[in-house]
């Protein structure tokens, strides 16, 4: 897709970012519509060619970018990894977001309040959106899918390549994606680092966070306060006699 040109070769920049998301580590099983993307076999993992992500990155956002209206982009995913990158890319690029459980019935089911009708369908994961991919292939909406190694293709117009098991994978393919898109578009130049940091597409654990910041906080040790001993007093030397001598005392006289 970058047809030779030199301004949309795969700089090493990228190269670099994707290497360090492990975006190019894929699982140990490979179905064979994507052995074609596979560089490498090993016996615990497959190696995805890098190039071949980066050209189809660049198909899918030539394709979203062609979309006269931007909303009828529709970006679902289900798993929490890429909740958070979704609801980013639909607020950058404009597009609508799904992120949780999809309902079935959506693209369907025109008595529901739901109910979309979207040109375009982008999916995190293919296994964990098969309701979307399935419906979609109802209404003959084009698909375009992060795909793994052993991810079904199945209903899939365009699948990018790219390690959809972590989390810092999922959300730079996003972030990537969507910076094409706006490349394309004409909204920021290609000379001009976008200022939108790939973190911001990450997933966030809440739980972890918390907990960290409570470790992080300075523990406040309070000295005990000092405990003083009463005096003993000796009352029986105060009452100056023996309270237990027999006094023999006439009442009567």
């Amino acid at each position: 897709m970058s047809g030779g040109l030199s301004c949309l070769t795969l700089m090493k920049e990228d190269v670099h970012k994707m290497l360090a998301a492990s975006s190019h580590l894929g699982t140990a099983n490979c179905t064979f519509q994507m052995e074609g993307y596979v560089f490498k076999k090993r016996t615990e993992s497959c190696i995805i060619d890098i190039k071949k992500t980066w050209e189809k990155l660049l198909l899918a956002a030539r394709v979203i970018a062609s979309i006269e209206n931007p909303s009828d982009v529709c970006v679902i995913s289900s798993r929490n990894f890429g909740q958070r990158a979704v609801l980013k890319f639909a607020s950058h690029t404009s597009s609508t977001a799904i992120a949780g459980r999809f309902t079935p019935g959506t693209f369907t089911n025109q008595i529901q309040a739901a109910f979309k009708e979207p040109r375009l369908l982008v999916v995190t994961d293919p296994r964990a959106d098969h309701q979307a991919i399935m419906e979609s292939s109802y209404v003959n909406i084009p698909v375009i899918a992060f795909c793994n190694t052993d991810s079904p293709t199945k209903y899939v117009d365009i699948a990018i390549p790219c390690n959809i098991n972590s989390s810092d994978s999922i959300g730079l393919m996003w972030w990537m994606l969507a910076r094409e898109v706006l490349r394309m578009r004409g909204s920021i130049h290609r000379t001009v680092e976008w200022e939108i940091m790939p973190d911001l597409f990450f997933y966030r654990d809440e739980t972890k966070e918390a907990e960290a910041e409570v470790a992080a906080e300075p523990v406040i040790t309070e000295s005990a306060p000092t405990f003083t001993a009463p005096t003993t007093t000796d009352w029986a030397a105060d009452a100056g006699g023996d309270w237990g001598a027999d006094t023999n005392t006439d009442w009567t006289a």
